[in-house]
């Protein structure tokens, strides 16, 4: 059933802005999309929009290709995340910035006829609704950070600002949002990755993986990133009772670097692939950097995390969450991965106890629920 001020003959339109800076921003807007359509078909229209290819002004509309090559330099990031961080700083950044941007900013908010607004990015919030002025337009903004989120996500106008753990609650208080436009809900992510793992054997023996060892999931994200080589080599030499997965994502040259190595233990590698639920619901302990999409996924799966390299600043926060809810490991060197490692494979409880905590976790109706949430900003029920 559909409520409507809309008239039948026109769908409500939502805008998702965006931003490839991180892969996060485009997964989560992409899950709610995939979430709307799920739970109502055609009956609204929706656009993502890249805002700083759309409408930014030189150099910000570069920031895009320039993203992967800033993270490489982790601790600059991180030191740059902690300076501008805080509701002052925020604001005079936002005040230094406003002459710069404001053409262009009044620009795009001129093109902008939709019926609802979702912002999945923190930097385009306050310049769009600046450049808006009086006029209102419905605007909800999604927080892709899961815990250690920057004051930058928070505006105070929006309609609703919806946040995926109570820590980021609260900091988006102490930055100035009003309670009552805040929502618990979870971070959003595919549906692929939102049910339960019902046969593991099945999804090994598809795979070709071993069904009577411990299998150990290693990634680095879409781009293979990270020490992931030096990790894999140290695991296998330490001859762990156990198999061994690498994902190397796009990093080809570190694809075949692997393949072609004689490995002790089990071990597979692939490049980029589409499978990962089933590759999640098919290991034991998952191996990764501390993105909060791949942490979130892994709880969906009630998967132990060993936790090796974070982005200083935003992911902070993630290996601080992991860690107090008891479901994984901080591991920042190959030696203690190994060392985490070991000590999870003679003592299968630990892990079973780490995978419990994860699964306690897990927010699996999140990209649903938001969109339901952003559905009745448009009137349909």
């Amino acid at each position: 059933m559909m409520t409507s001020d809309y008239p039948l003959s026109r769908k409500p339109r939502m805008l998702f802005l965006f931003s490839d800076t991180g892969g996060g921003h485009r997964s989560a807007a992409e899950a709610i999309i995939e979430a709307l359509d799920l739970e109502f078909g055609d009956r609204i229209q929706t656009e993502m929009v890249d805002f700083f290819k759309a409408f930014a002004p030189l150099p910000f509309n570069q920031l895009p290709k320039w993203y992967p090559y800033l993270v490489k330099v982790p601790e600059m990031w991180g030191l740059g995340f902690l300076l501008s961080d805080g509701s002052r700083r925020v604001r005079f950044i936002n005040e230094a910035a406003w002459p710069y941007v404001r053409s262009a900013s009044r620009r795009f908010a001129q093109q902008v006829s939709h019926d609802l607004i979702v912002s999945v990015h923190p930097v385009v919030n306050n310049p769009l609704m600046r450049a808006m002025g009086k006029v209102h337009r419905p605007y909800v903004t999604v927080v892709t950070d899961l815990v250690s989120t920057h004051a930058m996500w928070y505006n105070p106008r929006v309609d609703l600002c919806i946040v995926p753990t109570e820590s980021a609650r609260q900091l988006a208080v102490k930055y100035g949002m009003p309670n009552e436009r805040l929502r618990v809900i979870g971070l959003p992510v595919a549906e692929r990755f939102c049910h339960p793992v019902l046969d593991r054997p099945g999804l090994r023996a598809r795979l070709g993986w071993p069904q009577d060892l411990p299998v150990i999931l290693l990634m680095g994200g879409g781009e293979g990133m990270g020490p992931l080589e030096q990790i894999a080599n140290a695991i296998a030499e330490a001859n762990a009772p156990a198999a061994l997965v690498v994902i190397c994502g796009r990093n080809q040259t570190l694809k075949e670097r692997l393949e072609a190595r004689a490995w002790p233990i089990p071990t597979r590698v692939y490049g980029f692939v589409r499978e990962m639920p089933d590759f999640m619901g098919a290991a034991d302990i998952l191996v990764t950097k501390a993105g909060p999409g791949t942490i979130c996924e892994a709880f969906n799966a009630g998967l132990p995390l060993i936790l090796y390299s974070r982005l200083p600043g935003q992911e902070d926060g993630n290996v601080r969450y992991v860690m107090e809810e008891k479901a994984g490991i901080w591991a920042p060197s190959s030696d203690q991965v190994v060392a985490a490692l070991c000590d999870w494979l003679e003592h299968p409880d630990k892990r079973r106890q780490a995978g419990e905590a994860a699964r306690a976790l897990a927010r699996p109706q999140a990209a649903r629920q938001i969109a339901r949430v952003l559905a009745g900003k448009v009137g349909v029920m």
